[in-house]
Protein backbone atom coordinates (compact mmCIF):
# COMPACT_ATOMS: atom_id res chain seq x y z
CA UNK A 1 0.00 0.00 0.00
CA UNK A 2 1.18 3.40 -0.73
CA UNK A 3 0.37 5.07 2.77
CA UNK A 4 -0.97 8.52 3.04
CA UNK A 5 -2.42 7.51 6.05
CA UNK A 6 -0.95 10.15 8.57
CA UNK A 7 0.03 14.22 7.53
CA UNK A 8 3.41 13.10 7.08
CA UNK A 9 2.03 11.81 3.50
CA UNK A 10 5.00 9.54 2.82
CA UNK A 11 3.51 7.89 0.34
CA UNK A 12 5.46 5.00 0.25
CA UNK A 13 4.22 1.75 -0.58
CA UNK A 14 4.68 -0.14 3.14
CA UNK A 15 4.75 -3.51 1.24
CA UNK A 16 8.52 -2.65 0.63
CA UNK A 17 9.60 -0.21 2.76
CA UNK A 18 9.06 1.23 6.30
CA UNK A 19 7.46 5.12 6.32
CA UNK A 20 8.11 8.05 8.79
CA UNK A 21 6.30 5.83 11.44
CA UNK A 22 9.19 3.10 11.54
CA UNK A 23 6.47 1.06 10.47
CA UNK A 24 5.64 -1.49 7.55
CA UNK A 25 2.78 -3.17 6.58
CA UNK A 26 2.68 -5.63 9.09
CA UNK A 27 0.37 -4.60 12.50
CA UNK A 28 3.18 -4.81 15.08
CA UNK A 29 0.97 -4.76 18.80
CA UNK A 30 4.05 -4.16 22.35
CA UNK A 31 0.95 -4.44 24.94
CA UNK A 32 -2.46 -6.05 25.43
CA UNK A 33 -3.35 -5.58 28.52
CA UNK A 34 -6.25 -3.79 30.85
CA UNK A 35 -4.58 -0.56 31.96
CA UNK A 36 -5.84 1.55 35.14
CA UNK A 37 -4.10 5.19 34.54
CA UNK A 38 -6.06 6.59 31.83
CA UNK A 39 -8.89 9.72 33.03
CA UNK A 40 -11.17 8.34 35.22
CA UNK A 41 -14.05 7.72 32.91
CA UNK A 42 -11.75 6.32 30.57
CA UNK A 43 -10.16 3.43 33.40
CA UNK A 44 -12.87 3.19 35.68
CA UNK A 45 -12.86 0.35 38.02
CA UNK A 46 -12.27 -2.12 35.88
CA UNK A 47 -9.28 -0.36 33.59
CA UNK A 48 -9.21 0.37 29.69
CA UNK A 49 -8.26 -2.71 27.37
CA UNK A 50 -5.55 -1.08 25.87
CA UNK A 51 -3.47 -2.30 22.57
CA UNK A 52 -0.29 -0.38 22.04
CA UNK A 53 1.10 -0.24 18.86
CA UNK A 54 4.63 -0.38 18.15
CA UNK A 55 6.16 3.07 15.60
CA UNK A 56 4.55 6.34 15.31
CA UNK A 57 4.04 8.92 12.91
CA UNK A 58 5.92 11.89 15.72
CA UNK A 59 9.34 11.67 16.53
CA UNK A 60 8.81 13.61 19.74
CA UNK A 61 12.30 14.11 21.19
CA UNK A 62 10.53 13.76 25.15
CA UNK A 63 9.10 10.33 23.59
CA UNK A 64 8.11 8.04 27.07
CA UNK A 65 7.67 5.36 25.40
CA UNK A 66 10.85 5.65 22.76
CA UNK A 67 11.13 1.42 23.28
CA UNK A 68 8.76 1.01 21.22
CA UNK A 69 7.63 4.28 19.40
CA UNK A 70 11.31 4.74 17.21
CA UNK A 71 11.21 1.20 16.18
CA UNK A 72 9.96 -2.18 14.32
CA UNK A 73 9.84 -4.01 17.53
CA UNK A 74 6.64 -6.61 19.14
CA UNK A 75 4.52 -9.49 17.63
CA UNK A 76 2.96 -9.36 14.28
CA UNK A 77 -1.03 -9.45 14.41
CA UNK A 78 -3.82 -10.01 11.55
CA UNK A 79 -6.90 -8.07 11.53
CA UNK A 80 -8.88 -11.68 12.74
CA UNK A 81 -5.94 -12.64 15.35
CA UNK A 82 -6.18 -9.01 16.86
CA UNK A 83 -10.23 -9.74 16.80
CA UNK A 84 -9.65 -12.55 19.13
CA UNK A 85 -7.22 -10.88 21.51
CA UNK A 86 -10.05 -8.19 21.64
CA UNK A 87 -12.83 -10.44 22.39
CA UNK A 88 -10.23 -11.57 25.73
CA UNK A 89 -10.02 -7.93 26.78
CA UNK A 90 -13.99 -7.58 26.99
CA UNK A 91 -14.17 -10.92 29.04
CA UNK A 92 -11.90 -9.22 31.21
CA UNK A 93 -14.56 -6.78 32.10
CA UNK A 94 -12.67 -3.84 30.96
CA UNK A 95 -14.72 -0.77 29.97
CA UNK A 96 -13.49 0.02 26.77
CA UNK A 97 -10.92 -0.57 23.89
CA UNK A 98 -8.35 1.70 23.79
CA UNK A 99 -5.99 1.56 20.40
CA UNK A 100 -2.98 3.55 21.90
CA UNK A 101 -0.47 5.24 18.99
CA UNK A 102 -3.42 3.90 16.20
CA UNK A 103 -2.24 6.16 13.64
CA UNK A 104 -0.32 4.15 11.03
CA UNK A 105 -2.70 1.23 11.78
CA UNK A 106 -6.02 2.66 11.37
CA UNK A 107 -6.82 0.63 8.59
CA UNK A 108 -6.12 -2.21 9.93
CA UNK A 109 -7.88 -1.39 12.92
CA UNK A 110 -10.81 -0.71 10.95
CA UNK A 111 -10.89 -4.10 9.39
CA UNK A 112 -10.69 -5.80 12.70
CA UNK A 113 -13.37 -4.10 13.89
CA UNK A 114 -15.30 -5.05 10.71
CA UNK A 115 -14.55 -8.67 12.06
CA UNK A 116 -15.52 -8.16 15.65
CA UNK A 117 -17.11 -5.38 17.35
CA UNK A 118 -16.65 -4.92 20.62
CA UNK A 119 -19.88 -4.57 23.21
CA UNK A 120 -18.00 -1.28 24.67
CA UNK A 121 -16.60 1.58 23.61
CA UNK A 122 -13.82 2.07 21.12
CA UNK A 123 -11.31 4.68 21.97
CA UNK A 124 -8.67 6.07 19.64
CA UNK A 125 -5.49 7.43 21.71
CA UNK A 126 -3.87 9.54 19.50
CA UNK A 127 -1.35 11.84 19.25
CA UNK A 128 -3.45 14.58 17.52
CA UNK A 129 -1.34 13.94 14.70
CA UNK A 130 -4.14 13.25 12.46
CA UNK A 131 -5.53 14.17 8.74
CA UNK A 132 -9.16 15.17 9.14
CA UNK A 133 -9.96 13.01 6.31
CA UNK A 134 -8.50 9.89 8.19
CA UNK A 135 -10.53 11.25 11.43
CA UNK A 136 -13.93 11.01 8.98
CA UNK A 137 -13.03 7.47 7.95
CA UNK A 138 -12.93 6.75 11.67
CA UNK A 139 -16.03 7.96 12.70
CA UNK A 140 -18.42 4.73 12.39
CA UNK A 141 -15.55 2.87 14.29
CA UNK A 142 -14.67 5.48 16.96
CA UNK A 143 -16.85 6.31 20.04
CA UNK A 144 -14.01 8.14 21.76
CA UNK A 145 -11.30 10.40 20.71
CA UNK A 146 -8.08 10.46 23.68
CA UNK A 147 -6.19 13.10 21.69
CA UNK A 148 -3.35 15.34 22.28
CA UNK A 149 -2.84 18.96 21.57
CA UNK A 150 0.81 19.12 22.20
CA UNK A 151 1.63 22.39 20.52
CA UNK A 152 -0.05 25.91 19.56
CA UNK A 153 2.21 26.64 17.12
CA UNK A 154 4.11 25.06 14.00
CA UNK A 155 7.88 26.60 15.49
CA UNK A 156 7.21 24.10 18.23
CA UNK A 157 5.89 21.23 16.31
CA UNK A 158 9.26 21.60 14.37
CA UNK A 159 11.37 22.33 17.78
CA UNK A 160 10.62 19.17 19.76
CA UNK A 161 8.73 16.56 17.14
CA UNK A 162 10.35 17.62 13.38
CA UNK A 163 6.54 18.28 12.83
CA UNK A 164 6.42 21.68 11.14
CA UNK A 165 2.72 20.96 10.14
CA UNK A 166 1.41 19.67 13.58
CA UNK A 167 -0.96 21.95 14.81
CA UNK A 168 -3.18 22.59 11.56
CA UNK A 169 -3.64 19.43 11.33
CA UNK A 170 -4.34 18.86 14.99
CA UNK A 171 -6.76 21.88 14.78
CA UNK A 172 -8.74 20.18 11.91
CA UNK A 173 -8.43 17.04 13.19
CA UNK A 174 -9.79 18.37 16.57
CA UNK A 175 -12.72 20.09 15.14
CA UNK A 176 -14.10 17.09 13.53
CA UNK A 177 -13.56 14.99 16.41
CA UNK A 178 -15.35 17.37 18.90
CA UNK A 179 -18.31 18.06 16.43
CA UNK A 180 -19.17 14.58 15.46
CA UNK A 181 -18.86 12.85 18.61
CA UNK A 182 -20.72 15.33 21.50
CA UNK A 183 -20.02 13.63 25.46
CA UNK A 184 -22.31 11.13 26.73
CA UNK A 185 -22.14 9.33 30.06
CA UNK A 186 -23.45 6.03 31.27
CA UNK A 187 -25.14 6.36 34.59
CA UNK A 188 -22.04 5.46 36.18
CA UNK A 189 -19.75 8.27 35.39
CA UNK A 190 -17.81 6.13 31.99
CA UNK A 191 -17.50 7.81 29.32
CA UNK A 192 -19.15 5.74 26.47
CA UNK A 193 -18.71 8.72 23.68
CA UNK A 194 -16.94 11.75 23.29
CA UNK A 195 -13.23 13.56 23.26
CA UNK A 196 -10.41 14.69 25.93
CA UNK A 197 -8.12 16.90 24.75
CA UNK A 198 -4.98 16.16 26.48
CA UNK A 199 -2.21 18.24 26.85
CA UNK A 200 1.33 17.78 28.42
CA UNK A 201 2.59 21.50 30.39
CA UNK A 202 6.22 21.02 29.05
CA UNK A 203 8.96 23.01 31.50
CA UNK A 204 10.37 26.19 30.03
CA UNK A 205 7.27 26.33 27.29
CA UNK A 206 4.82 27.40 29.73
CA UNK A 207 3.45 29.86 27.13
CA UNK A 208 2.68 26.90 25.11
CA UNK A 209 0.86 25.82 27.80
CA UNK A 210 -1.25 28.98 28.36
CA UNK A 211 -2.12 29.54 24.25
CA UNK A 212 -3.34 25.62 24.46
CA UNK A 213 -5.99 26.32 27.14
CA UNK A 214 -7.11 29.72 25.75
CA UNK A 215 -7.49 27.46 22.35
CA UNK A 216 -9.71 24.96 24.01
CA UNK A 217 -11.50 27.39 25.80
CA UNK A 218 -12.54 29.41 22.91
CA UNK A 219 -13.22 26.17 20.76
CA UNK A 220 -14.50 23.56 22.71
CA UNK A 221 -15.32 24.66 25.85
CA UNK A 222 -17.88 22.47 27.14
CA UNK A 223 -18.01 20.19 23.98
CA UNK A 224 -15.16 18.40 25.36
CA UNK A 225 -12.74 17.49 28.39
CA UNK A 226 -9.63 18.86 28.79
CA UNK A 227 -7.12 16.77 30.45
CA UNK A 228 -3.73 18.70 31.58
CA UNK A 229 -0.92 16.47 32.10
CA UNK A 230 2.35 16.99 34.64
CA UNK A 231 4.03 13.97 33.60
CA UNK A 232 6.76 15.21 31.82
CA UNK A 233 10.07 13.35 32.89
CA UNK A 234 13.84 14.02 30.71
CA UNK A 235 13.20 10.99 28.54
CA UNK A 236 14.93 9.53 25.01
CA UNK A 237 17.17 12.77 23.40
CA UNK A 238 15.04 15.40 25.33
CA UNK A 239 16.60 18.84 25.47
CA UNK A 240 14.58 19.87 28.43
CA UNK A 241 16.42 18.08 31.69
CA UNK A 242 14.21 18.64 34.11
CA UNK A 243 10.50 18.59 35.27
CA UNK A 244 7.62 20.72 35.57
CA UNK A 245 8.49 23.58 38.71
CA UNK A 246 5.24 24.02 40.94
CA UNK A 247 5.47 27.62 40.08
CA UNK A 248 5.18 26.70 36.29
CA UNK A 249 2.18 24.10 36.95
CA UNK A 250 0.41 26.81 38.77
CA UNK A 251 0.08 29.39 36.19
CA UNK A 252 -1.76 26.68 34.42
CA UNK A 253 -4.12 25.73 36.35
CA UNK A 254 -4.83 29.22 37.33
CA UNK A 255 -5.34 30.00 33.28
CA UNK A 256 -7.81 26.84 33.53
CA UNK A 257 -10.01 29.10 36.67
CA UNK A 258 -9.30 31.94 34.31
CA UNK A 259 -11.02 30.61 31.28
CA UNK A 260 -14.18 28.31 33.28
CA UNK A 261 -12.68 25.30 32.17
CA UNK A 262 -14.64 23.17 34.22
CA UNK A 263 -15.16 20.13 32.63
CA UNK A 264 -11.14 18.90 33.14
CA UNK A 265 -8.57 16.80 35.00
CA UNK A 266 -5.06 17.43 36.05
CA UNK A 267 -2.76 15.12 36.71
CA UNK A 268 -0.60 15.83 40.15
CA UNK A 269 2.85 16.67 40.05
CA UNK A 270 4.05 13.68 41.42
CA UNK A 271 3.30 11.92 37.80
CA UNK A 272 6.51 12.92 36.50
CA UNK A 273 7.97 9.57 37.24
CA UNK A 274 8.42 6.40 34.92
CA UNK A 275 5.79 4.07 37.18
CA UNK A 276 3.12 5.30 35.23
CA UNK A 277 4.87 4.16 31.53
CA UNK A 278 3.31 0.51 30.94
CA UNK A 279 5.86 -2.41 30.52
CA UNK A 280 5.90 -3.64 27.22
CA UNK A 281 7.12 -6.57 25.53
CA UNK A 282 8.97 -5.95 22.71
CA UNK A 283 8.74 -9.67 21.09
CA UNK A 284 5.36 -9.97 22.36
Amino acid sequence: MKCFLCPNMCGVDRNVEEGLCHADNDMRICRIAPHFYEEPPISGTRGSGTVFFSGCSMDCLFCQNHEISKAKVGKVFSPPLLAEELKKLVSCGVHNINFVTPTHFSHKIKETLDIYRPPVPIVYNTSGFERKEVVQSLLPYVDIFLTDIKYASSDLGQKYSSRKNYFENCLEATEVMVKEKPLLFDSGGLLKQGVIVRHLVLPTEIENSLNVIDLFADRWRDKAIFSLMSQFFPSYRSPINRTLKPVEYKLCLNRLVERGIKDCFVQELSSATEFYVPSFDTTL
